[in-house]
């Protein structure tokens, strides 16, 4: 891709050009780092996810949340359930 060049603007806000941001996938409000290197500037994508709650986002998790929102509307759901033991007998 060839380089592109930005205006630094008043309180050193900078505009990313529409097509780096359709290929990063950056969305208004996305964080990125800057780091200094040794030909200047690195600007890298960050999506803040807390690592104890990734598995959500993985896409079989994904596609398991929409199978089950999908079995919600469609009223194949069971329950509630009183407690534990009625639950066992419905299970059985």
């Amino acid at each position: 891709m060839a380089a592109k060049t930005v205006q630094i603007r008043g309180h050193g806000q900078i505009t990313i050009p529409k097509r780096i941001r359709e290929l990063f996938d950056l969305q208004e409000g996305d964080i990125l780092v800057i780091e200094r290197c040794v030909d200047g500037i690195l600007m890298k994508p960050r999506k803040l996810l807390d690592p104890t709650q990734a598995w959500f986002w993985t896409e079989e998790w994904q596609e398991k949340e929409h199978q089950a929102d999908e079995d919600i509307k469609a009223r194949r759901v069971s329950g509630p359930f009183k407690g534990a033991e009625e639950l066992r007998k419905h299970i059985e």
